[in-house]
């Protein structure tokens, strides 16, 4: 990475000299780059563009791309899901305040929906946001999204196994009961409601083969997905984490932590909580720890620290991430340079 900004920064200089100034518009903010200026005194002004309104749902179809991919910032704040992939005791939770109370079970012959049958929904709420972005209509209730390209955006093979498993995943999502205060003031939805309501395939006249697959998120999820600020971008490493426990880890790095410069500090007996894990504290601890000290989840550095009898895990910004974003970033900008010649 070091040679490549190098080289980089070299050819980037000698075209400066022969413009007077370039324009690149990252993200959320806008860089000016004057031919005076080295790139260590580059700064950066950044503009919010919040202006996209939701008004009442409709149900048509989000055309689907496979990025980005986006979280549902509530739901990453308490235990909705089980870590492991065979639960069947239910999760029972309440917020200290006493607020917040959640039960999560099972339907009769099925685990309860996990960590890992969430990813769906990542790859869903992306294209929520994606249609909330581009404002020109309002994002769909139900959705349609080819299993081959679904399979993909989750880092997975078309293969029989993995399709098997999709549908048992969508199952799960489905059949799983939901009974919350959680966006739920009042009980407005009714107990046992899940994350979607429906799924199934539709099939193409021209084309058999390729199966393409419909999904309704319940009415509960899907007004959370579109409230204003309500989705977080996710790295898609994260569907390359194997581990339920490291899953959550990230997910909870990435609300709390965020990009934040001085990071985020846990009680373990707070992430324990916030888990809904049904393992022992004792178990849960070790397994913690071990998580921990791997250190290896996307955008995240994490350490253990022991003090006055009290074990905390620090979340913060990985430092080799933003290297590695901001030489992503500078590649992308320069092809874009080079096309303007």
């Amino acid at each position: 990475m070091k040679n490549f900004l190098a080289s980089f920064f070299e050819n980037i200089t000698k075209k400066f000299r022969e413009k007077s100034s370039k324009i690149f518009t990252f993200e959320e903010e806008r860089v000016l780059i004057n031919k005076e200026k080295t790139i260590e005194e580059i700064t950066s002004k950044v503009e919010k563009k919040h202006k996209k309104k939701i008004s009442e749902k409709k149900t048509e179809i989000v055309p689907y791309s496979i990025d980005p991919i986006r979280d549902v910032i509530d739901l990453m704040e308490f235990p909705f899901l089980s870590l492991s992939k065979n639960r069947r005791s239910p999760i029972i939770y309440e917020s200290p305040d006493r607020t917040q109370k959640i039960k999560i079970s099972r339907h009769t012959g099925h685990f309860l929906a996990s960590i890992y049958d969430w990813d769906i929904i990542l790859v869903i709420a992306g294209q929520i946001q994606k249609a909330l972005n581009n404002g020109s209509d309002i994002p769909s209730q139900k959705m349609t999204i080819p299993r081959h390209e679904l399979l993909k955006a989750l880092h997975k093979q078309d293969g029989k196994k993995e399709r098997k498993d999709l549908e048992k995943s969508l199952d799960r999502l489905q059949l799983t009961g939901i009974s919350t205060t959680v966006n739920n003031k009042n009980y407005r939805h009714r107990e046992g409601f899940g994350f979607i309501d429906s799924w199934g395939y539709l099939e193409r006249k021209n084309n058999r083969e390729m199966r393409i697959v419909r999904i309704t998120l319940s009415e509960w999820l899907y007004e959370l997905c579109c409230a204003k600020g309500s989705l977080l971008k996710s790295n898609t490493s994260y569907f390359d984490i194997t581990s339920g426990l490291k899953k959550f880890l990230y997910r909870t790095a990435r609300k709390h932590a965020g990009n934040n410069k001085d990071g985020w500090k846990f009680l373990i007996e707070d992430l324990y909580e916030k888990s809904g894990s049904e393992r022992e504290f004792k178990k849960f601890k070790s397994d913690l720890k071990a998580a921990v000290q791997d250190d290896d989840i996307p955008e995240y550095s994490m350490e253990w620290i022991e003090k006055d009898r009290n074990a905390f895990v620090i979340f913060k910004r990985s430092k080799i991430h933003e290297l590695d974003k901001l030489a992503e970033e500078y590649e992308k900008k320069q092809i874009e340079f080079n096309k303007l010649e």
